[in-house]
């Protein structure tokens, strides 16, 4: 028997939200159960943009799961991946930080940054800049009259 989430119809950043706190809810609960994500696999036959970047994430989170992707699990199923919980994810905050930071591997600027993440709101995303340049993770610099910011690491994924 194992945990289930359905994450037909979200877009990226809402999937590995709600996965997080799924997952999440399970370690709370220590509930240690297989956890069953389905995705989809994609029209495109390449493997859609859901399952890129679910296994994305889970691969960036190592230290706290483990995973297996469905076609190497019979039945193959190319559209579910088999997450083993082992502790809690970072929050939703912590994941903002992460996203803004691979965002940032090529320099962007404030407006930029922005418009990717505005499902997250002005306020968080300018105080999660600020706090990754705080920490050293952002640089930033001006080019012409504007500033941008750029990753100083990548976390490996």
């Amino acid at each position: 028997m194992s945990n289930e989430i359905d994450l037909h119809g979200y877009t990226q950043i809402e999937a590995v939200e709600a996965f997080v706190k799924f997952y999440n809810g399970c370690v709370k609960n220590r509930d240690w159960r297989r956890i069953e994500v389905i995705h989809g696999y994609g029209s495109s036959g390449e493997g859609g943009a859901l399952r890129r970047r679910i296994r994305s994430f889970l691969a960036g989170h190592a230290e706290c799961l483990r995973f297996e992707a469905g076609e190497n699990i019979a039945p193959a199923n190319p559209g579910v991946t088999m997450v083993f919980p082992d502790k809690a994810l970072p929050d939703s905050v912590d994941l903002l930080a992460e996203e803004i930071l691979e965002y940032c591997a090529t320099a962007r600027t404030i407006t930029k940054i922005s418009g990717k993440f505005r499902r997250y709101g002005d306020a968080r995303i300018q105080a999660s800049v600020k706090s990754l340049e705080k920490s050293g993770a952002l640089k930033s610099f001006y080019k012409g009259q504007y500033r941008h910011y750029q990753a100083v690491y990548i976390k490996a994924h």
